[in-house]
């Protein structure tokens, strides 16, 4: 039924914005793990910088990603 199809569509809805917290949270601990490198004078200030642009650049892919799928299980529920 149409509210049934709602139902799995919020579902997917919460189930993708769990996985943008996910990919967030990993980047977060990333963006630190690359901080405390350059802290620690592993790397440059530019390497970090370019580490950070990097890891922002996946960060988006994968968020894209998650909405491109949530976009297409959404059309995919709410086909009769």
């Amino acid at each position: 039924t149409q509210e049934r199809r709602q139902e799995l569509t919020k579902v997917a809805r919460r189930m993708a914005e769990e996985a943008r917290v996910a990919i967030r949270n990993v980047r977060r601990e990333a963006n630190e793990l690359a901080k405390s490198f350059q802290k620690d004078g592993k790397i440059t200030e530019d390497e970090r910088d370019h580490v950070l642009k990097e890891i922002q650049r996946y960060t988006d892919e994968h968020i894209a990603k998650v909405d491109e799928l949530l976009k297409a299980k959404e059309a995919d529920i709410m086909a009769v």
